[in-house]
């Protein structure tokens, strides 16, 4: 069976961010799916479309480097927004397209790694017939402030 590159690199990245050897003072490794069965998902906030739920992965985000999986019903749009922090992102499922100010249009697929600049206007939408799910890393406290 051949491994897809990208899935092979993202799969070296992760594995060399896991230390050898762990103090009691460290946080224990973990891994979660959209699908797991323990994974609490919520509304999301006001300015995301209406059926929108958000899970939270790791960290708190309220507070600096959180990690989050957000769900976008199929076919909604994101309003154009910008967020305090930078924003990290692949999506896992669906298909997507978002828009920097100023920049081309992207569209992203299972997969895709996209990076968002902090304090930047973009939009988004859920282009596929089915719900898009984005993992979202987040380097400072989360918001949402509309576009201008």
């Amino acid at each position: 069976m051949r491994t897809n590159p990208l899935v092979s690199m993202l799969i070296a990245a992760c594995m060399a961010a896991i230390p050898v050897a762990m103090t009691s003072a460290q946080e224990p490794a973990l891994t979660k799916a959209p699908t797991d069965a323990g994974l609490q998902w919520s509304p999301c906030p006001p300015g995301l479309p209406e059926g929108c739920t958000l899970a939270v992965l790791h960290g708190d985000p309220a507070k600096p480097n959180a990690d989050i999986f957000l769900k976008l019903p199929a076919k909604s749009t994101i309003a154009e927004h910008s967020h305090t922090s930078a924003e990290r992102m692949v999506l896992i499922s669906g298909e997507m397209q978002v828009t920097y100010k100023g920049q081309p249009q992207a569209t992203l697929k299972p997969g895709v790694y996209a990076y968002g600049p902090a304090k930047t206007n973009h939009s988004a939408a859920c282009v596929s017939t089915t719900p898009c799910v984005l993992f979202i890393a987040f380097e400072q406290p989360v918001d949402l402030i509309p576009g201008k």
